[in-house]
Formats: C-alpha cells, sequence, structure tokens
C-alpha cells in the first residue's frame, strides 16, 4: 500500500502543476474540481486519500464503482462514472454517483430518465473518427445535448472528451473548448468541461477544462486487472 506521504506529495505536485496553468491562463484554480481515478485499485486507497482530504473519485467499470461505494459508503465521496455506461446499467450507476460523465447515445439517456432525483451529467464528446470509442460523433453533439435538456431525472453540466492518442493535446482540448460552445447555445448552464488527465491536465486547464480526471499522477500505476 502507499504511504500517506507520498500519495501527499503526489497530490501537491498536481495542485501545483494545475494552480500553475491556471495562473497562465488567468483562471482561479479553486475553480477546478480535481477527481481522482481510482480504477483498479483497491478501496483502501480511496479511503487513506479521503483522508488526506479527497472527495471527487472516479471509476469507469460500474461492478468494481459499485462495490467501492457499498464498501465505502460510510464516507462522504462524490463518485464519478466517467467508462462508458450501458444502457442496462444505467439505473444502478446513478444509484451512487453523483456525476457521470459519459451521456454518449439516445439509449443511456432514455435509461436515465424519469427518475425521483436529478442526477448531474456530461455529454461526452469522441475526438476521433473511431466510432469505436466512447462519445457522441461531432456531428450528432447539438441533436443529443437537446435529449438531454429535454429529459426529466438529468441536470447537463456540460462536456467531456478524451484527447486522441498521437493529437497534441492542447489543439484537442481547444476542439472540445470550441465544442462547449455549441453546448452552451442550447443549455446556457452547462458550462463545464470534464477534460484532462495525468499526462495533459495542464493543456486542459489551459482551454477553459473544470473537471480534470487524474489517475496515476495521484494513485501510482494501476495494478493488473483482475
Amino acid at each position: 500500500m502507499t504511504s500517506l506521504e507520498v500519495l501527499q506529495d503526489r497530490l501537491d505536485a498536481v495542485h501545483s502543476g494545475i494552480s500553475d496553468a491556471a495562473r497562465q491562463a488567468a483562471r482561479d484554480p479553486r475553480a477546478i474540481t480535481t477527481i481522482v481515478v481510482t480504477k483498479f485499485h483497491p478501496a483502501e486507497l480511496v479511503r487513506q486519500l479521503h483522508g488526506l482530504g479527497v472527495r471527487n473519485f472516479g471509476e469507469n467499470r460500474h461492478q468494481e464503482a459499485q462495490a467501492k461505494a457499498e464498501e465505502l459508503r460510510d464516507l462522504d465521496i462524490d463518485w464519478h462514472f466517467i467508462g462508458q455506461l450501458q444502457s442496462k446499467k444505467a439505473r444502478q450507476v446513478r444509484a451512487y454517483a453523483r456525476v457521470i460523465h459519459s451521456l454518449d447515445r439516445p439509449s443511456v439517456v432514455d435509461a436515465l430518465a424519469s427518475h425521483p432525483l436529478s442526477i448531474d451529467c456530461f455529454v461526452q464528446l469522441n475526438l476521433t473518427d473511431d466510432d469505436g470509442r466512447g462519445g457522441v460523433r461531432d456531428a450528432d453533439l447539438e441533436r443529443l445535448t437537446e435529449r438531454v435538456v429535454a429529459t426529466p431525472g438529468l441536470s447537463l453540466l456540460g462536456v467531456m472528451a478524451v484527447a486522441p492518442v498521437g493529437e497534441d493535446p492542447r489543439a484537442a482540448f481547444a476542439r472540445v473548448r470550441v465544442a462547449s460552445e455549441r453546448v452552451m447555445a442550447i443549455a446556457p448552464t452547462a458550462r463545464f468541461i470534464s477534460a484532462g488527465m495525468s499526462g495533459d491536465y495542464r493543456e486542459a486547464v489551459l482551454e477553459g477544462a473544470t473537471h480534470l480526471r487524474i489517475g496515476s499522477a495521484i494513485t501510482g500505476n494501476r495494478p493488473v486487472a483482475g
């Protein structure tokens, strides 16, 4: 298990990097949410990080996320579901997730509809030409955004994306910023951008990201999946 001292050092380093990028962009770093991604890591690591003040955690596999949420139900944690969401699992995910970052098709949106409690969400944009990757195609962004806005029980925060491998991340996130403006033309309050991971969060901050999904820079390398 990673020591608290090492975890604190990693947290401090990431927070320093975020602050530096925010100052460069003339932004307030306090307006940026850091989500620590704990995929494949044990619940005990989440508990350690919680003890160091972390409250936002991200998971992208429902079964693992559900189990951790149950094991750590004594802690005040905001769980962010960031992986591709299956329609048949959507209602189970919203039972523990505070935010869903990966709405990418109408069937998922419809599966989350008409729940008594509203859930915050992002529309995920696919920045590649590969339909096998998560996210809605650029040409369909407005149509899906309108669907989310019209669906009871969903509160649209904004747009989420992952920088494609091989593309300059700053350029990729500039495309996300433009997409965010398109989303806000439909939903003016959906001004948030979920973008940036361990290797490119500085570039994401420079292009307006408000929610960073950071894993290994804080947690260390992931254990081998079981």
